[in-house]
């Protein structure tokens, strides 16, 4: 989160601030463009800014469908991914505030807790399987709820691993030896030298490092050696410093996914996930670090669904043959508590028909690939052959490995931690200076974050 926004976030009138020099995202200076949703506002309308780009479409569908049912207006705006925070900050100042909107765990709602309504009497709250999951504020107070379990790793290609593994110098003879990081080291490493004869151009796909992609090494790759610090110290919430205890580990893991790839490094400064999207779903590479969420952007292409796998992300930390898939979630719903009381009930009506119609649980299930934490989805289990592999390594007794970025300190942090890995990459900056934006950046954020300065 922006420290600046941090230490002004809890005066209205500083918001209002803002109104001036940030950019909208909606179509109207002041409010949302409802025109498109139809229905009467007289009692109360929604207006929810997502978080998730992959499934922007999805929710102006469920949108149209619950104002086509109910005649209430419901508006859905979208945020361009790697935007999400400056695009709330610049909605949350105008008078048509959303209504409806995500922050991603604890540091999220140090943030927002002024603008976030008390959700403990509200169904979405009660119908969650397990209500410790639930987002507290400082005093206890229930202000966030989960609405989607993700899970992500390396994302493989079963038919070109398997021709890889049916060649005479293959490093194994079954993906299930893949199980550490010196084996996956090893087989990528081959797949990289026989990529001629596999008809791909790498190993892995590009690492890109446009605002699109660049979260998958500064947040979900960087939360890898976060986690196993995390393990070894017993570390719960938000440490004030980081020991850096794994960052040869996250170097290795990246040199494997730079040196191996369809993409030269000096070039990845320009490389999107609609890059990484494409390589993978038309074969041109065997493996894909993303999550669950990615096989909308993948099905119905050149990799059958039966042919979709994924495995753990394997950096060499002690024990790792028994890691499952890191498992989680950074995605809370809050209710904007500056909103009317008619919008707020309108906001919570609607989640309520999301996860209780058949039209939403279809939509969440099937249409956007989501698993979810509430008790109302029986029955509508995911055929997202990605979750269905999660399911395997819980079902075989592996460990998963829990989000860690919710506690990251700010995305200031993350930025610096991603240019760091970019300048390493193309050769400008040597890993120490990785290794500074990662361990020193943390004390000093986190130190801003609780000075008030």
């Amino acid at each position: 989160m922006n420290k600046k926004f941090v230490r002004i976030a809890a005066s209205s009138a500083a918001v209002a601030l803002l109104a001036g020099t940030m950019t909208a995202c909606s179509s109207s200076s002041d409010t949302p463009a409802s025109g498109d949703a139809g229905g009467d506002a007289s009692e109360g309308q929604v207006y929810y800014l997502n978080f998730k780009p992959e499934v922007a479409d999805a929710w102006k569908a469920l949108a149209k469908t619950y104002t086509e049912e109910t005649g209430v207006p419901v508006t859905v705006e979208t945020a361009a991914s790697g935007t999400y925070d400056a695009t709330l900050k610049s909605e949350m100042a105008k008078s048509g505030a959303p209504t409806l909107f995500q922050v991603g765990g604890p540091v999220g709602l140090s943030v927002w807790d002024d603008y976030t309504a008390d959700l403990s009497g509200s169904a979405i709250y009660s119908s969650l399987k397990d209500e410790s999951m639930a987002l507290k504020n400082s005093d206890g107070v229930v202000k966030g709820v989960p609405y989607v379990v993700e899970t992500y790793g390396i994302i493989y290609n079963k038919q070109l691993l398997n021709e890889y593994i049916a060649l005479p110098d293959a490093a194994v003879k079954s993906v299930d030896e893949i199980n550490n990081f010196d084996t996956l080291k090893a087989v990528a490493e081959g797949i990289q030298a026989n990529k001629e004869a596999l008809g791909v151009e790498g190993a892995f796909t590009s690492a890109g490092f446009d605002s699109s992609s660049d979260w998958r090494f500064k947040t979900h790759l960087a939360n890898i050696p976060l986690y196993y610090e995390f393990e070894e110290t017993g570390v719960t919430g938000q440490p004030e410093t980081l020991e850096g205890t794994h960052m040869d580990n996250y170097q290795a893991i990246f040199d494997l996914y730079i040196n191996n790839s369809t993409t030269e490094p000096s070039l990845l400064s320009g490389k999107t996930i609609d890059d990484a999207n494409s390589e993978f779903a038309l074969g041109k590479a065997v493996f894909y670090q993303n999550g669950t969420w990615a096989y909308n952007d993948i099905k119905d292409a050149s990799v059958a669904d039966e042919d979709l796998g994924m495995l753990p992300i394997y950096i060499g930390a002690e024990g790792e043959e028994m890691q499952g898939l890191a498992t989680g979630s950074e995605n809370f719903w809050v209710i904007n508590s500056q909103a009317s009381e008619a919008d707020q009930k309108a906001s919570l009506d609607f989640l309520e028909w999301v996860i209780t119609s058949d039209a939403g649980r279809e939509a969440i299930t099937n249409t956007m690939g989501f698993v979810t934490p509430f008790s109302t989805f029986e029955g509508y289990e995911s055929t997202n052959p990605l979750i269905l592999a999660d399911n395997e390594y819980f079902a075989a007794g592996k460990t998963p490995v829990s989000w860690n970025f919710t506690v990251m300190p700010s995305d200031e942090w993350k930025n610096g931690v991603g240019q760091a890995l970019l300048g390493y990459a193309q050769g400008n900056n040597d890993w120490e200076t990785v290794r500074a934006a990662y361990v020193d950046n943390w004390a000093n954020e986190v130190a801003l974050s609780t000075s008030g300065e």
